[in-house]
């Protein structure tokens, strides 16, 4: 398996990936893949993906926010989203893509990765509750255990704060659990 970058003539096949991945949810995750792509410049943002036997097998992608800290905007990332093929789950590709998305980072000197996702799997990488570091979710709809940080070694203690999540998380009604019976 090889861990890339992604290349411009990957978009469809990233595409695919998450509309299988997410299921009903999958054509906003792919519709968010595609907007995030054209605000990720090499400086502040990494989009990744997977690639086995000639195929793109999975993909990651970590955007630019900000952490509204008390002394000043902070540069931030999120981790969202993260998606491999069904048939290739349980085989490493995921945690490979996240592993080697936080080691870029941390060369990168970003102080903070959040994400809203399964404690259960990303504690594996360091991530912790958000709330228990002294950060505020963005929306009260993200389930308090799925907002999550993982601090890198740039990361200093006045860094807390709200989360301020990217305008395409918001355009793309992409943030926290809707109530469909609301």
């Amino acid at each position: 398996m090889e861990l890339r970058e992604e290349r411009p003539g990957d978009s469809e096949p990233v595409r695919d990936i998450h509309l299988r991945a997410f299921g009903d949810h999958g054509p906003v995750v792919a519709d968010l893949v595609g907007t995030l792509r054209q605000i990720i410049t090499p400086a502040d943002g990494l989009s990744l993906v997977a690639e086995s036997d000639g195929r793109i097998v999975g993909h990651v992608m970590f955007t630019r926010s900000l952490l509204d800290a008390p002394r000043r905007l902070v540069e931030v990332q999120v981790l969202s989203p993260l998606a491999v093929m069904p048939e290739h789950h349980k085989r490493g590709i995921g945690s490979a893509l996240v592993r080697h998305g936080l080691k870029i980072l941390a060369k990168r000197s970003v102080p903070l990765v959040f994400l809203e996702g399964d404690p259960g799997y990303y504690s594996r990488f360091g991530f912790t509750p958000g709330g228990d570091q002294g950060f505020r979710k963005p929306s009260l709809r993200i389930p308090d255990g799925a907002f999550q940080a993982v601090r890198l070694p740039q990361y200093e203690p006045w860094m807390t704060g709200t989360l301020v999540y990217a305008e395409p998380f918001w355009r793309h009604d992409a943030v926290g659990l809707r109530d469909p019976s609301a």
